[in-house]
């Protein structure tokens, strides 16, 4: 089995210090840094992705194999650099307004970095203009909003609006998501995207970011 492969289905399995050992020693042995990145723990949490959409696992099994690409990311991440590697697109991520419901958001981020991507975590009870401005000054191609609570899905509005008074709506695609929230609602407040869940959601921010 080739040390990629190892990689993959370690990381599958959540195994988070065999992934850092099995990633250090791939760095050894001269492998590139980019194929380890995208054979090895992208590929491992792809299959997760895919198995958390058919209901082949559930949210505990992501979180370990999260942690097990984490460790194995904190290991590459110098490589990357010095290798030129970029990130698929960057996307900056939050709980609106009012409220403070993060698990459902730290499952998008997760899924999102097991795609490649970018994210800024900006944590709960984010106001419109701090997902604007982190947009700006990041050079973000997407929004993520999440809302747990029918009191507050309203400012997902709101950053839209924001978006549009700040000139960058052109620019910046942004989705949402979270118990509450369909895709009527998405329509009816100008957003671009609404996903039933969390690998979903990966999957579009992933397509934005290269049409963008």
């Amino acid at each position: 089995m080739s040390i990629l492969l190892e990689i993959s289905e370690n990381l599958q399995k959540g195994k988070s210090k065999l992934v850092k050992t099995l990633v250090a020693q791939a760095l050894e042995e001269g492998c590139d840094p980019a194929a380890i990145l995208s054979d090895g723990l992208l590929a491992g949490m792809s299959v997760i992705g895919e198995k958390f959409k058919a209901g082949e696992v559930f949210v505990p099994e992501v979180l370990v194999s999260a942690r097990a690409m984490n460790m194995g990311i904190s290991v590459l991440k110098p490589y990357l650099a010095d290798s030129g590697v970029e990130a698929v697109g960057k996307v900056c991520i939050g709980t609106v307004q009012g409220d403070l419901h993060d698990i459902g958001k730290n499952l998008v981020k997760m899924m999102m970095e097991g795609k490649g991507l970018e994210v800024i975590d900006l944590g709960t009870d984010v106001p419109a203009e701090t997902f604007v401005e982190t947009a700006i000054n990041e050079g973000c191609q997407v929004i993520c909003c999440s809302a747990l609570l029918t009191t507050t899905m309203s400012v997902m509005g709101d950053v839209v609006k924001a978006a549009e008074a700040a000139g960058i709506r052109d620019k910046v695609k942004i989705m949402i998501g979270g118990a509450p929230v369909n895709d009527d609602f998405r329509a009816l407040i100008g957003a671009d995207c609404y996903t039933v869940d969390a690998a979903s959601a990966a999957d579009a921010a992933v397509e934005f970011c290269k049409n963008m």
